[in-house]
């Protein structure tokens, strides 16, 4: 008889094209899954951009509430609810850091042996939310018997000094065979955004949150235009609640034609070829899914220094401060576009820095397995 695969729990807020959403999904399509299956806890009723690639390979996907201190009360019973129901297993690996806390308090109380929580960012924007989020994850600790994360500095700030040193490093890996450079593509994409050569498309792929800075953005590409008016700024990514702000921005400094917002896309390694230059200038970041992708394209990338060092692979990554102005940036983004030159070649440098989805897959696996042991 056939052994049923390992099911590990996976928490999310939603399943839509984000950072670790997209991470996560490429280790799920690469991982041996008659050995090792993933599902999914989220908390939204719609339904993501990856649940039914989820439900193609076998995943299951469980629904909670949103979690918000008006419901807490509701959201414990309803957690309480779905161990009830649900207590198979034996694996819980968390992405939405120290928001899993009550579902993590509630597998530790049941005696489920496996609890992982996993550190994406190196820290927090400071808003309302500010307080919650800091009570929760010095208190969710105790509860946790591994920690991940994909950088130190993420770790650091998830789970204290300490407890960081013992952090298991899970890259972030891709495929970079992906998302390496191609002719052909650039050709197709910029003809139909209507992209001529002449013209430097700079690129973005984000969601609308503020964590990723979209207003400075405007301003910085605002500047460009003033030095090089045959320039285009191309914004892939269609969540967020600040989409609407951004819009009525590019709307009110007379941008609306050089803006385009191709909304959340799945040929992102196409349209990373279309690009000639990427923009980041992120409040926060961990290690950077985009960052990674626009490095295996072969894309000059012009960053903020708030991002973690250890996403810079190759010689294409230039970190500059948040402090300076929007002039500032548009110079340099001007000075660190390297044209086209060897773009070809860089896949294979980020394979070889250890960002390959192959190996680390396989690793994962193991690791998932060695637990069920």
């Amino acid at each position: 008889m056939m052994k049923e695969p390992v099911r590990v729990l996976m928490l999310f807020t939603n399943m839509n094209r984000g950072g670790a959403e997209s991470m996560v999904m490429s280790y799920y399509r690469n991982i041996d899954r008659s050995k090792v299956q993933f599902d999914f806890l989220v908390h939204r009723s719609e339904r993501g951009a990856y649940e039914d690639e989820i439900e193609q390979l076998g995943g299951r996907i469980y629904r909670l509430i949103p979690f918000h201190p008006f419901t807490f009360s509701q959201y414990k019973k309803l957690v309480s609810k779905f161990f009830n129901e649900h207590p198979e297993y034996q694996i819980i690996h968390g992405h939405c850091s120290e928001l899993g806390y009550f579902i993590y308090k509630e597998a530790f109380r049941r005696g489920v042996p496996h609890i992982i929580t996993h550190a994406h960012n190196a820290h927090a924007l400071f808003d309302l939310k500010w307080p919650f989020r800091t009570w929760f994850k010095h208190r969710m600790r105790k509860y946790l018997t591994h920690e991940f994360t994909c950088g130190q500095e993420a770790a650091v700030w998830l789970f204290g000094r300490e407890l960081a040193k013992q952090a298991v490093l899970q890259r972030n890996a891709i495929d970079t065979q992906l998302f390496k450079y191609d002719e052909e593509s650039r050709d197709l994409i910029r003809k139909e955004f209507g992209i001529t050569e002449d013209t430097l498309l700079i690129g973005h792929v984000g969601r609308f949150e503020k964590q990723k800075n979209h207003a400075f953005l405007i301003d910085v590409f605002d500047r460009v235009q003033a030095l090089r008016p045959q320039s285009r700024l191309l914004l892939i990514g269609g969540t967020g609640y600040l989409e609407g702000v951004v819009r009525a921005k590019v709307k009110e400094k007379g941008l609306t034609k050089k803006v385009i917002f191709a909304g959340t896309r799945s040929d992102v390694p196409q349209i990373l070829s279309a690009m000639d230059v990427f923009l980041f200038p992120s409040f926060m970041e961990g290690m950077s899914l985009s960052m990674l992708e626009a490095q295996c394209s072969g894309l000059s990338c012009l960053v903020s220094d708030s991002i973690p060092k250890e996403i810079s692979v190759t010689d294409l990554i230039t970190y500059f401060p948040l402090e300076k102005s929007a002039d500032d940036w548009a110079k340099r983004l001007l000075e660190v576009f390297k044209g086209m030159a060897d773009r070809k070649d860089y896949y294979q440098k980020v394979a070889q820095s250890g960002y390959d989805i192959k190996k680390n897959a396989e690793w994962l696996q193991n690791y998932y397995l060695s637990l069920a042991e």
